[in-house]
């Protein structure tokens, strides 16, 4: 009797949903929530000065829960999808990453944002940044072409390495010739932490950070970089003497963060966050927002929630049951905590500004969205773990 109902269509797929909430990873769902709905707060403190309408206050926050709910929805679909069909698929979702990259030089199409042109124009004033999705499609492809013949040999052969490589190399080249460096930084990061934890051999991971520290100081001495991007270096390494609006910035941001004290000035109440002294507080220098207002103890608080996340995906990573899964939540390891480390590190002075948003916190419709299926790529990968060791 229970064989029977056990075959039941209705009885089957009733055990697949409460088998897929039963093994989520809560606690990185939890966190990852928390996380989006104190950024939230933030957005809607951030933007009520110069970003709202005129007569409502809270229109850019409604427009940011819009991009949220997309994100939420797209998160889900990422760790439901059949992890086969998931490799299966990755060439054509990276094929359709470096066609949505070349969009933005459509004339009328593309356009360009704080000098780089890097964003696609769409209906009803919105945009979206084809890098972001950029970043998910290369994670996914270095991991299949890294993990393919593991079950027969224990490191990937230098012919695999090297597609990989020019895998992460030709997104990267569209991105830098779209002025966005931040998102050039994040993606070589992300390229160098998967060769380095799929096992090959030493020689390309040495070789790839110094063929990255040739390529950048080629790129300065020969003047490649556009000159806001010269300007932002500058003020990193002499801010006193800089006085350029990369130098204000920078220091704006350390005023409010340190006006914040302990407990801050109050939700709302920050002189430089609703005096609008520190430029893109919404997106760039968030951070600032949650400093001046809610203090180190809000700071703490909203640090402590990414730190949650990153934890969990390590331990999602240790605990994948193929190499594939391994490299899929490595790459978003890597690509997560390199991106809040940069931009709470510009926000205080200890890392140059490159204009990237703080995960599943800033404003930016498309970065919440990616980071949302990256989310759902790590539920994935815990989804697989525990079915395959049941």
């Amino acid at each position: 009797m229970s064989q029977t109902v056990a075959r039941d269509p209705a009885v089957r797929s009733l055990m697949r949903q409460s088998g897929y909430w039963r093994d989520l990873d809560w606690i990185l769902l939890i966190a990852a929530l928390a996380t989006t709905i104190f950024g939230s707060v933030l957005v809607w403190s951030a933007s009520r000065a110069d970003m709202a309408a005129d007569g409502d206050p809270q229109s850019y926050l409604k427009r940011h829960l819009v991009t949220v709910g997309i994100g939420l929805a797209l998160g889900w679909f990422a760790s439901r999808v059949d992890y086969r069909s998931l490799r299966a698929y990755t060439p054509f979702i990276y094929v359709a990453s470096i066609i949505l990259l070349l969009m933005p030089f459509i004339p009328g199409i593309g356009t360009t944002i704080a000098g780089a042109r890097a964003w696609i124009d769409l209906p009803g004033g919105m945009t979206i940044q084809p890098s972001e999705f950029a970043k998910v499609a290369v994670i996914l492809m270095m991991a299949v072409l890294l993990s393919e013949k593991r079950d027969i040999v224990d490191e990937p052969s230098d012919r695999d390495v090297l597609l990989a490589v020019a895998v992460a190399v030709l997104p990267v080249l569209i991105i830098l010739v779209q002025n966005d460096t931040g998102t050039v930084l994040i993606l070589g990061t992300v390229a160098l932490s998967i060769i380095a934890v799929s096992g090959a051999r030493t020689r390309w991971v040495v070789g790839l950070i110094g063929g990255a520290v040739v390529g950048i100081l080629v790129a300065v001495q020969l003047g490649l970089l556009k000159e806001y991007q010269v300007q932002r270096l500058t003020s990193f390494i002499n801010p006193s003497e800089d006085v350029t609006d990369a130098a204000y910035n920078a220091n704006q941001a350390r005023i409010a963060i340190g006006g914040g004290g302990w407990s801050g000035h109050g939700l709302f109440e920050g002189p430089q966050t609703q005096g609008r002294f520190v430029p893109v507080n919404e997106s760039d220098f968030i951070y600032t927002v949650v400093g001046e207002e809610l203090g180190f103890v809000g700071s703490a608080v909203l640090l402590l929630l990414i730190g949650i996340i990153l934890w969990r995906a390590v331990v999602i990573a240790f605990r994948a049951d193929d190499m594939y899964g391994r490299l899929v939540a490595t790459g978003v390891i890597a690509w997560l905590a390199f991106q809040a480390f940069e931009n709470v590190g510009m926000s205080l002075g200890i890392m140059p500004i490159t204009g990237i948003p703080l995960p599943l916190v800033s404003a930016g419709g498309t970065s919440m969205m990616a980071t949302w299926i990256a989310v759902g790529l790590l539920q994935n990968v815990r989804l697989h773990a525990v079915r395959a060791g049941a």
